[in-house]
Formats: C-alpha cells, sequence, structure tokens
C-alpha cells in the first residue's frame, strides 16, 4: 500500500561501466512506479568508491537514460531541490552521522591495518569482523578511550564501523517478496565510513535516501544481505519513522535459468547485455549494446518490462504510456526471469515492422555511411526502408537485407540459375528489356508486361521470376522482385538485367 508521503524513487548507479540490462530494468521499475503515482524520479551517482571509478561512465548512464527515453526529473545533469546529486560531492554530510552512531553506541573506530586484518584472514577461514571477534581486534570497542582519543588526534588511519547486535532477528516488509528476516549474527559489522572519509554504501544509501526524501527503494535482489544493515541504520539514526518501501527485484538470469545473467555470458552466447556500447577508457575493449545491434529503444524498454512483470493478460506489445498505466508492484514475480535472446529478437522484429520509416531513418542514414554510402534521395531511402523492414530482426540487418539498394551485385547465384537456363530465357530478358520503355514504373504495371511477354512466349512465369530476382539483387532474396524493379527504376533495372545476361550466357 502507498503511504500518504509523496513518491519519490531513485535510481543510484556507481560509475564503474557499461549499463547492464538489468540495471535498465531497475530504471524502468522506477519510472514507471513514479510516474504511475504522479511521483519523482532521481538519478544519483553513487562514486564513493573511488578507487573503482571509471572516466565516463557517468556520461555515458545519462546517455543510456535518455535514449531509452526514461528521463529523470533530478539528476546531476538537471540538478533539483536536493542537489547535489554525486555523492563525492556530498562528503561532507555523512562524517556527521558516521559520528553520531558512534557517540550512541552503535558503531565504533577501528584502526586494524590492511596487514592485521589479512593475517586474521590467513588465521581464521571466513574472517567476518562482528560480535564474535570484535573485542579482539584494534578498535574503540577494547582500546582505553585515551588511546583512542591519541590516535584520532594523530590522524592514524581507521575506518568506522557498524555494531551489529547478537542474537537478534531484523525483519522488514518487502513490496515483493512479504515479510523477510534475518539473523544478526550471520551478518558482519559492515565498513560505514572508510579510511579516506568517504562513506560506503551502506551509510550513504542510508542517509541520502533520508536527505532527498526517497520514498521506494527499488534494486536487485542482490542486495537483500544488505538490507538488515540499512534496517538497523534507519532506526539507529532515529528516521525509522522516513524509511522507505522496500523493493526487491528479481534477478535477470542465464537463458538457461542457471545463475545472474553476466557480460560474459552475453560474449559466450553471441547477444548485447549493456544498453549502449561501453569501450573500456583503458583497455579500448568495446561491449557491444542493444542501441548498436540495432534495438529500437522502445522495443528494449518493452522487452525489459516483461523480465520479471506482466499485467496478468495475453498482451506483450505494450507502449510506455500504457506500461505506465498497467504497472503495479503486485504483478512483479518473487522469481528470477530468464532472458531469452530468441524472445529480445522477436520484440525488435515487431517494433521495426510497426516503426513509422522515417523515425528509423536516421539510424539507416549512419549504417549507409558507415558503408560508404551517400543517399541524397530522402522519397527514395524511406520508400526502401518501409520495403524491407519486415525482414529486418535489428535495424543493423538493414545493409544485409537491402544493400542492392544501393550498389549492383558483385557476383550472382549462377547455381540458382545456369542449371535451367536455355536461349528461349536469354531472349526473353533482351525483349523484355526493350520492351519496359513502353510500359510505366509501377511494380504492378512492371509485373503486367512482364507476365504478358511470358504468355506470348510460351514460357512459364515462374521460370522467369528467380532469374529475375537474382539479375536485380544477385541472389535468392529480398522482397517482390517488381517491387524492387520499381525502386530501382527502369535505366537501373535494364542495367543490371544486361549485366547479368552477360554473366548467365558466359
Amino acid at each position: 500500500m502507498l503511504s500518504n508521503k509523496r513518491v519519490r524513487v531513485r535510481f543510484a548507479p556507481s560509475p564503474t561501466g557499461g549499463l547492464h540490462l538489468g540495471g535498465v530494468r531497475t530504471v524502468l521499475f522506477n519510472y514507471l512506479f513514479a510516474r504511475k503515482n504522479g511521483g519523482d524520479f532521481i538519478l544519483r551517482i553513487e562514486d564513493t568508491d573511488q578507487n573503482r571509478y571509471v572516466d565516463g561512465a557517468e556520461q555515458y548512464i545519462a546517455d543510456c537514460l535518455k535514449w531509452c527515453g526514461l528521463n529523470p526529473d533530478e539528476s546531476p545533469e538537471k540538478g533539483g531541490p536536493f542537489a547535489p546529486y554525486r555523492q563525492s560531492e556530498r562528503k561532507e554530510n555523512y562524517r556527521q552521522y558516521a559520528e553520531q552512531l558512534v557517540r550512541d553506541g552503535y558503531a565504533y573506530y577501528a584502526f586494524d591495518t590492511t596487514e592485521e586484518l589479512e593475517a586474521q584472514r590467513q588465521q581464521t577461514p571466513n574472517f567476518r569482523y562482528g560480535h564474535g571477534n570484535r573485542e579482539g581486534l584494534r578498535n574503540s570497542l577494547n582500546l582505553p578511550d585515551s588511546e583512542v582519543q591519541e590516535l584520532l588526534s594523530q590522524n592514524v588511519p581507521h575506518v568506522i564501523r557498524i555494531k551489529m547486535p547478537a542474537n537478534e532477528t531484523v525483519s522488514f516488509n518487502d513490496m515483493i517478496r512479504g515479510i523477510v528476516s534475518f539473523d544478526t549474527n550471520l551478518v558482519d559489522d559492515k565498513v560505514l565510513l572508510k579510511a579516506d572519509g568517504m562513506p560506503t554504501y551502506h551509510l550513504a544509501v542510508v542517509v541520502d535516501d533520508y536527505l532527498m526524501k526517497i520514498s521506494h527503494a527499488f534494486r536487485g535482489e542482490e542486495w537483500l544481505p544488505s538490507a538488515p544493515v540499512h534496517i538497523l541504520l534507519w532506526d539507529y539514526l532515529g528516521w525509522k519513522a522516513d524509511m522507505p518501501e522496500w523493493v526487491h527485484l528479481p534477478l535477470i538470469l542465464k537463458p538457461d535459468g542457471n545463475g545472474k545473467l553476466s557480460k560474459r555470458d552475453g560474449d559466450r552466447l553471441g547477444f548485447p547485455v549493456y544498453a549502449m556500447n561501453w569501450k573500456d577508457p583503458k583497455t579500448g575493449d568495446v561491449t557491444k549494446g542493444f542501441r548498436e545491434m540495432g534495438y529500437l529503444p522502445e522495443a528494449f524498454i518493452n522487452m525489459l518490462a516483461l523480465l520479471g512483470w506482466n499485467d496478468g493478460t495475453e498482451q506483450e506489445i505494450f507502449t510506455l504510456d500504457e506500461l505506465i498505466e498497467k504497472f503495479s508492484i503486485e504483478r512483479v514475480s518473487k522469481a528470477g526471469a530468464k532472458f531469452d535472446f530468441e524472445k529480445a529478437k522477436w520484440f525488435s522484429h515487431e517494433y521495426i515492422m510497426r516503426a513509422d520509416s522515417k523515425e528509423v531513418k536516421t539510424t539507416i542514414l549512419q549504417i549507409l555511411s558507415d558503408k560508404g554510402i551517400s543517399v541524397a534521395d530522402d522519397d527514395f531511402l524511406v520508400n526502401v526502408i518501409s520495403l524491407v523492414k519486415d525482414r529486418l530482426t535489428f535495424l543493423q540487418d538493414f545493409w544485409e537485407q537491402a544493400s542492392f539498394f544501393f550498389e549492383q551485385p558483385k557476383e550472382y547465384d549462377l547455381n540458382a540459375v545456369k542449371p535451367k537456363w536455355n536461349d528461349d530465357k536469354t531472349a526473353f530478358f533482351r525483349e523484355y528489356i526493350s520492351s519496359l520503355n513502353g510500359h510505366g514504373n509501377s511494380a504492378p504495371e512492371l509485373e503486367a508486361a512482364f507476365k504478358d511477354l511470358a504468355q506470348a512466349k510460351n514460357i512459364k512465369v515462374g521460370e522467369l521470376m528467380l532469374p529475375l530476382r537474382v539479375m536485380l539483387v544477385g541472389g535468392k532474396f529480398g522482397p517482390g522482385v517488381f517491387e524492387i524493379a520499381a525502386l530501382l527504376g527502369k535505366e537501373e533495372s535494364i542495367s543490371r538485367i544486361e549485366l547479368a545476361l552477360s554473366a548467365f550466357t558466359s
């Protein structure tokens, strides 16, 4: 159930690389929920881990959301009443809350060095810093106060850790999963503030959700193990009444359902898992995205929406407005959703078929430009797109399906023609060339002239259609052959038939 407070949701990614389709689905469900309930959708960049920060990743995230049409109401780029929206710019906010937790007995200073902790890991398999061993480690819980104060005054490197209680159960209501409970004995004392003064995710997400008045926290189920830490922080900081509703989304799984879908799975199985191409600034490696494959953003959004959600009907094609109208948390599945690339291809094909040819023209022009082809006639290009789009799975298939409209065939499928070729067919096509100037150039007119001549020559039309296609296209593919001829025009069609006749009769 919705509370009376204004709906405010956030997507809070770390700028560390490409945006996985699971991340985009989190954006989508945030966006749909906000729009359905007249609320706000916020983009907040969680860049507190400077070791993992990657140049260009933040802009890449913003570009992905823009391509998808999921534009935030508040963001680093757009600003808003709760700015700044980068955690690195909010650094001063966090220490005061970490220190408050220490004063109130809910957290403590830990002075253990990296070497000391590594020695503990070597000594104790599956070492966890927590209630079972914290008293024997170098922290403010067992050092004399005077020594703690001296270490702090000397700026000795330290972190602040939450003091997880022993023998307690932390429970909360998840809007998808119902009541979820955790045994605090199984949760270690997470670091809240690092030695460099930057907060960890655990502290920062709670503080920022509170200060930005977030009403509902959507995130992947991989964050469930962190939930007890966050629930306790809301309580310990005195903000429990303002804690957001929790929504832990199901994972997007590998096609076989065995584990979370990863970039490595996409590489192995031959499909993208990122929204857009991501170029690693260090290695220069490019990971392909759905956009560059020629996926329409509307298809991408529709496909993602049905990974873990449905409206209870058989409907599969939804506009964004329809998704907003029909979306509800109650229809989100608890179970992980298997990614089916064949189904993803179906969505792409459906949207390309339904698309206005003029709307995809810009993408097609770029595909042609990459092939060194310049098209001056807009109408011609739009007509070509209209003729072949029902044959495209992705927009990148355009060149394979339509290259013959922009350049003459470089070779012919002679095996499809020559075994049944004879002088009568040569004579037919020579006469057909001569007759073309006496007829109109529409597909029906060209077809009628072709069939009339075949009848007059007493040759079956079916024996002539494939040779004509190979002459114009180069192979046994493409849309209606007379529609191809009409678009190519008489002069180009005649030129191609004459060239092919030379190949067929040699």
